[in-house]
C-alpha cells in the first residue's frame, strides 16, 4: 500500500500536471470507489477548477473552487493524465475530463480506493478524516501528544500503524523507525521511556523525509505516474531483509508477524 512519501510524491506529480485544469465532465465505471452520494457527486464536480493539491497522511485532497475531493489510493490506485479519446485501460475506473481535451484517469487494479467530495466546512467531520492522527511533522505531535496516545499495553508496532495515532506511517517505515531506535516490535507501548518516544519522533521524520526525496519506496507496482518509480528501496535498512545481515552487527536479520502484518528486525539491536 502507498504510505505517506508515496502519496506525496503522487501529490507532487500531480500539482505539475493538473493544477489550473477544469473539470468539464466525470465517467463512474465503478461506482463503489465514490463514497458521496452519486448523483451529488456527479452534478458537483461539474465546472470546478482544480486549485491545490494538498495531503494528509495517505490521503490526497484535491482542492476544488468550493469542494475537497478526497482521495485513498489503497493497495494499487493510481492517476494518469492522458489525452481525451485515447484508449482507456480496462482498470481505469473514474475519469475526469478536463477543458483542455485531457483527462486524469484513475486506475485501480483491486479497486480498493476511494474517492469523496466534501465542502470545505465538512472536510475534517465524519469520515474519513474526522479520526485521524498527527502526521510526525505535525507541531502539534509533541512529546505530550505521544505520552497520551501511547498509553495502554500494545506492541509499539502496532501503535505506530494505528492511523488514529501517527497519520503516514505504514509497515515499511514502521519497521525502518523502530530498527532505527533500537526498539523490538512487540515491546509494549506503556513500557517506553520519553527519550524512546523523543527517538521514534526524530526518526520518523527522518525517515519520511528521506522517502520523500528519494520518491518514495518501490515494493510490487508502486509508481507515481508514467511508472516513476521511487528509489527509497535502496536504503531500506531491515525491511524485506529477512535473512540478510544487519548492516550495524552483522547479525541476520529475522521475519515475524504483529498484528498480523509481515516485520523485520535485527534480534541483537533490537532486543525483546
Amino acid at each position: 500500500m502507498p504510505e505517506l512519501p508515496e502519496v506525496e510524491t503522487v501529490r507532487q506529480t500531480l500539482r505539475r500536471k493538473i493544477m489550473n485544469k477544469t473539470i468539464i465532465g466525470v465517467d463512474i465505471l465503478y461506482e463503489n470507489i465514490i463514497k458521496t452520494d452519486l448523483n451529488k457527486f456527479k452534478q458537483s464536480i461539474i465546472n470546478q477548477k482544480i486549485n491545490e493539491i494538498e495531503r494528509i497522511g495517505k490521503y490526497l485532497l484535491i482542492k476544488l473552487d468550493d469542494y475537497y475531493l478526497i482521495s485513498h489510493l489503497r493497495m494499487e490506485g493510481k492517476y494518469f493524465l492522458r489525452p481525451i479519446g485515447e484508449e482507456r485501460n480496462k482498470h481505469d475506473h473514474i475519469i475526469f475530463k478536463f477543458s483542455d481535451q485531457t483527462e486524469l484517469r484513475y486506475n485501480d487494479v483491486r479497486k480498493f480506493g476511494t474517492m469523496h467530495l466534501k465542502t470545505f466546512d465538512e472536510v475534517y467531520s465524519g469520515e474519513p478524516l474526522e479520526k485521524m492522527g498527527l502526521e510526525p511533522f505535525d507541531e502539534k505531535f509533541t512529546l505530550e501528544y505521544m505520552l497520551a496516545k501511547f498509553k495502554g499495553k500494545r506492541p509499539i508496532k502496532s501503535v505506530l500503524l494505528d492511523q488514529t495515532i501517527i497519520s503516514g506511517l505504514g509497515n515499511i517505515y514502521v519497521d525502518e523507525v523502530l530498527f532505527l531506535t533500537k526498539l523490538h516490535p512487540e515491546r509494549l507501548s506503556d513500557s517506553l521511556k520519553e527519550s524512546d518516544l523523543l527517538n521514534i519522533k526524530v526518526s520518523s521524520i527522518n525517515v519520511l523525509n528521506k522517502a520523500i526525496k528519494l520518491g518514495g519506496t518501490t515494493i510490487r507496482s508502486y509508481y507515481s505516474d508514467d511508472h516513476i518509480t521511487g528509489r527509497f528501496q535502496n536504503e531500506l535498512l531491515v525491511h524485506s531483509k529477512k535473512g540478510e545481515l544487519c548492516p550495524n552487527c552483522n547479525e541476520l536479520i529475522i521475519k515475524i508477524k504483529v498484528g498480523g502484518r509481515g516485520t523485520y528486525y535485527c534480534p541483537k539491536c533490537q532486543p525483546k
